[in-house]
Protein backbone atom coordinates (compact mmCIF):
# COMPACT_ATOMS: atom_id res chain seq x y z
CA UNK A 1 0.00 0.00 0.00
CA UNK A 2 1.44 3.38 -0.82
CA UNK A 3 1.79 6.03 1.75
CA UNK A 4 -1.25 8.04 -0.20
CA UNK A 5 -3.57 4.84 0.24
CA UNK A 6 -2.12 4.62 4.06
CA UNK A 7 -3.14 8.23 4.84
CA UNK A 8 -6.11 8.28 3.10
CA UNK A 9 -6.59 5.09 5.04
CA UNK A 10 -5.99 6.85 8.18
CA UNK A 11 -7.92 9.58 7.88
CA UNK A 12 -10.80 7.63 6.93
CA UNK A 13 -10.03 5.88 10.28
CA UNK A 14 -10.39 9.16 12.53
CA UNK A 15 -13.51 10.15 10.40
CA UNK A 16 -15.10 6.53 11.75
CA UNK A 17 -14.18 7.53 15.28
CA UNK A 18 -16.02 11.10 15.35
CA UNK A 19 -18.87 9.39 13.53
CA UNK A 20 -19.32 7.12 16.61
CA UNK A 21 -19.00 9.49 18.89
CA UNK A 22 -21.58 11.67 17.27
CA UNK A 23 -24.53 9.01 16.03
CA UNK A 24 -23.18 6.10 18.91
CA UNK A 25 -22.35 3.12 16.48
CA UNK A 26 -19.02 3.30 14.42
CA UNK A 27 -20.51 3.52 10.70
CA UNK A 28 -19.78 -0.44 9.17
CA UNK A 29 -18.68 0.96 5.83
CA UNK A 30 -18.81 3.74 3.35
CA UNK A 31 -22.57 3.12 2.42
CA UNK A 32 -23.31 3.59 6.10
CA UNK A 33 -21.48 7.08 5.94
CA UNK A 34 -23.08 7.78 2.53
CA UNK A 35 -26.42 7.22 4.32
CA UNK A 36 -25.70 9.56 7.29
CA UNK A 37 -24.29 12.40 4.83
CA UNK A 38 -27.61 11.62 2.85
CA UNK A 39 -30.11 12.05 6.09
CA UNK A 40 -28.04 15.17 6.86
CA UNK A 41 -28.63 16.44 3.50
CA UNK A 42 -32.25 15.85 3.21
CA UNK A 43 -32.44 17.78 6.84
CA UNK A 44 -35.66 16.04 8.56
CA UNK A 45 -33.57 13.55 11.17
CA UNK A 46 -33.21 10.30 12.09
CA UNK A 47 -36.52 8.64 10.96
CA UNK A 48 -37.55 4.94 9.14
CA UNK A 49 -36.80 5.49 5.52
CA UNK A 50 -38.31 2.82 2.97
CA UNK A 51 -35.64 0.97 0.83
CA UNK A 52 -36.00 3.37 -1.57
CA UNK A 53 -35.66 6.37 0.44
CA UNK A 54 -32.82 4.65 1.73
CA UNK A 55 -30.97 4.53 -1.96
CA UNK A 56 -32.27 8.42 -2.83
CA UNK A 57 -30.27 9.22 0.35
CA UNK A 58 -27.42 7.66 -0.70
CA UNK A 59 -27.48 8.93 -3.69
CA UNK A 60 -28.05 12.53 -2.67
CA UNK A 61 -24.85 12.40 -0.45
CA UNK A 62 -22.55 10.77 -3.48
CA UNK A 63 -23.90 14.14 -5.21
CA UNK A 64 -23.74 16.14 -2.83
CA UNK A 65 -19.65 15.24 -2.13
CA UNK A 66 -18.96 15.11 -5.69
CA UNK A 67 -20.36 18.43 -6.10
CA UNK A 68 -17.61 19.77 -3.83
CA UNK A 69 -14.93 19.23 -7.10
CA UNK A 70 -17.83 20.70 -9.24
CA UNK A 71 -19.22 16.93 -10.70
CA UNK A 72 -22.77 17.74 -9.55
CA UNK A 73 -24.61 20.94 -8.63
CA UNK A 74 -27.71 21.41 -6.83
CA UNK A 75 -30.81 21.94 -9.42
CA UNK A 76 -32.96 22.14 -6.40
CA UNK A 77 -35.26 20.37 -4.29
CA UNK A 78 -39.11 18.96 -5.16
CA UNK A 79 -42.54 19.13 -3.50
CA UNK A 80 -41.42 17.36 -0.59
CA UNK A 81 -38.36 18.56 -0.54
CA UNK A 82 -35.83 16.12 -1.47
CA UNK A 83 -33.15 17.98 -3.23
CA UNK A 84 -32.02 17.34 -6.71
CA UNK A 85 -28.97 17.02 -8.53
CA UNK A 86 -27.60 17.69 -11.89
CA UNK A 87 -24.23 15.87 -13.18
CA UNK A 88 -22.29 18.96 -15.00
CA UNK A 89 -18.63 17.48 -15.18
CA UNK A 90 -17.79 13.73 -16.58
CA UNK A 91 -16.55 11.95 -13.40
CA UNK A 92 -13.52 9.91 -14.60
CA UNK A 93 -13.82 6.25 -15.03
CA UNK A 94 -11.94 4.24 -12.45
CA UNK A 95 -12.11 0.81 -11.02
CA UNK A 96 -14.17 0.24 -7.69
CA UNK A 97 -11.39 0.42 -5.60
CA UNK A 98 -10.35 3.98 -7.00
CA UNK A 99 -14.21 4.85 -7.21
CA UNK A 100 -14.27 4.31 -3.54
CA UNK A 101 -10.86 6.54 -2.77
CA UNK A 102 -12.46 9.14 -4.77
CA UNK A 103 -15.49 8.93 -2.49
CA UNK A 104 -13.74 8.51 0.72
CA UNK A 105 -11.66 11.47 0.01
CA UNK A 106 -15.15 13.88 -0.61
CA UNK A 107 -16.57 12.36 1.98
CA UNK A 108 -13.87 13.04 4.39
CA UNK A 109 -13.63 17.21 2.80
CA UNK A 110 -17.28 17.29 3.49
CA UNK A 111 -17.07 16.77 7.30
CA UNK A 112 -14.20 18.67 7.51
CA UNK A 113 -15.69 21.93 5.07
CA UNK A 114 -19.22 21.51 5.30
CA UNK A 115 -19.72 20.36 8.80
CA UNK A 116 -16.83 22.12 10.62
CA UNK A 117 -15.38 19.00 12.29
CA UNK A 118 -11.34 19.08 12.85
CA UNK A 119 -9.88 15.64 11.29
CA UNK A 120 -6.09 15.95 12.32
CA UNK A 121 -4.27 14.62 9.58
CA UNK A 122 -2.46 11.63 9.75
CA UNK A 123 0.70 11.16 11.22
CA UNK A 124 3.40 9.06 9.99
CA UNK A 125 4.02 5.98 12.12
Amino acid sequence: MIKRDLDLDRHWQRLLIQLEKSVGKKPSDLNAVLFIIGVQELGRGAKNFSKEEKQDLMHIAICKVLSLSGYYTLEGTDSQGWPHWKLVKKLPHFDLIEQEKLLKMHVIEYFENEIGWELPAPSNP
